[in-house]
């Protein structure tokens, strides 16, 4: 086995694996059976993913011909800066991948294309159960010190 992780944008081949990762990283936020996510989420999500006009993108590590994680972003404007922001919404690994930098290669490669399009500030979320993932977290960015709040409508 190699140690070289691939981290590159998925493509619409991509999507028997990629599924697999999508539907580990919905599990572990508890959207799973009962509470899983309509398909029609996911079909949407994979199609923005291929569409040049959405600004919703999809990395994928790869480590000899198998997927290991993935990584959504997105590109937003903000009230507080003229630059826009890049939101990373979704990480994941695969539970044999964790401690093995693949998540922080999919971290870091979401610095590289936010730098390359003149995007100053990279940030995220994770629940606050999420100490595995936190340990690296600590490691490539900064707490903001922010509480999220949301109301279902």
């Amino acid at each position: 086995m190699s140690d070289t992780i691939l981290i590159r944008p998925a493509t619409t081949a991509d999507y028997a694996a990629w599924k697999p990762l999508w539907d580990g990283y919905n599990a572990f936020y508890g959207r799973s059976g009962p509470t899983a996510l309509p398909e029609e989420i996911t079909r949407t999500t994979w199609a923005r993913f291929h569409d040049p006009a959405e600004p919703v993108h999809s990395l994928v590590a790869e480590r000899d011909g198998s997927l290991l994680g993935l990584a959504h972003y997105l590109f937003h404007r903000s009230t507080i800066r003229l630059e826009p922001s890049c939101y990373l919404q979704d990480l994941f690994t695969t539970p044999a991948a964790r401690g093995h930098g693949v998540g922080r290669a999919l971290i870091e490669r979401v610095y590289e294309i936010a730098r390359a399009a003149r995007v100053p500030r990279v940030y995220w979320q994770t629940h606050e159960t999420n100490a595995t993932a936190m340990r690296l977290y600590d490691q490539v960015a900064e707490k903001s010190g922010f509480v999220v709040y949301r109301k279902p409508l």
